[in-house]
């Protein structure tokens, strides 16, 4: 476990610590959020993206600390290192291959189990989306041991896309639970339903809904193509552009987690061209995130 040394500059237990407010977040459908985290929501997107490079040397022109991938469950992504905002951002590739589409489609859900994740607890997730974290969740945290070693103050930083937003979101549990004074925060995009109920507040209680940020591009249909009624429910915080063009005035933050005025109130549509483009960024098929 990742303790810090002693020192007026160690971030404070989890218990009391807070990422920094973004003023106005609260939902205003006259003026959306603010230009702040809308820049965030971007960046975030575009280290998503980056993810499916098969190279990503030069992660948002940051150090690549390590990329891996799982052969058997196609799972893949990286760690890289901004030394600029201090800050280690965990990447996690959505489904691209054979072996994550086999992935998606394991809907039976599992009892929360794995590398680093917290034992007290009934949450249960997808069963696919969880084998895929775990084939890699050991190697995650063991980077980010070491990295911390040298750097104890950088924060953490987790996001993906698709299923690796769903992937991203089981990491996170897994690094809060293992390092539980960094600080944490997840942005998640096109993320489909992960867990049960249990799950979602877990979620919610551990990192905090002020910390956790889930895009949805307005009629993007994977984030609600797990129906709730198969025991499905999504965590908050949802920021929902739900029209075009895509600017800060465009994105509300919803309340709650299934918050029946966001994407929820949109039936799904599977896959679809607004799951492939997530706040001016084209998933997957931009290289100039890598360099």
């Amino acid at each position: 476990m990742h303790n810090n040394p002693p020192d007026d500059t160690a971030h404070p237990p989890r218990s009391s610590w807070k990422w920094p407010h973004f003023p106005g977040t609260v939902h205003d459908p006259e003026k959306g959020i603010p230009e702040e985290l809308y820049n965030e929501l971007v960046r975030y997107t575009k280290y998503a993206s980056g993810a499916y490079q098969v190279l990503c040397p030069r992660p948002m022109g940051n150090t690549l600390v390590a990329q891996f991938i799982n052969p058997i469950t196609g799972t893949q992504g990286f760690i890289a290192r901004d030394d600029t905002r201090k800050e280690l951002v965990v990447a996690f590739r959505g489904s691209r291959e054979i072996t994550s589409a086999i992935i998606d489609t394991s809907l039976l859900l599992s009892p929360l189990r794995g590398p680093g994740l917290p034992e007290n607890t009934d949450a249960h997730v997808h069963t696919g989306f969880l084998y895929a974290f775990r084939s890699v969740g050991d190697r995650v945290l063991n980077v980010l041991r070491e990295q911390f070693k040298e750097y104890p103050q950088y924060d953490v930083t987790v996001s993906g896309h698709s299923l690796g937003g769903a992937i991203a979101s089981i990491a996170a549990l897994s690094i809060r639970n293992s390092f539980p004074d960094a600080a944490l925060r997840l942005f998640t995009f096109g993320q489909p339903r992960t867990g049960d109920q249990s799950f979602a507040e877990l979620v919610e209680t551990l990192i905090g809904v002020d910390n956790v940020f889930r895009g949805v591009h307005s009629f993007d249909g994977v984030p609600t193509i797990i129906p709730t009624r198969l025991g499905y429910r999504h965590h908050a915080t949802e920021y929902w552009q739900f029209t075009e063009p895509p600017a800060p005035r465009h994105v509300r933050r919803c309340v709650g987690a299934e918050d029946p005025e966001g994407s929820a109130s949109i039936p799904s549509t599977g896959i679809n061209p607004a799951h492939m483009v997530y706040f001016e960024q084209p998933i997957a098929s931009d290289p100039t995130v890598c360099i």
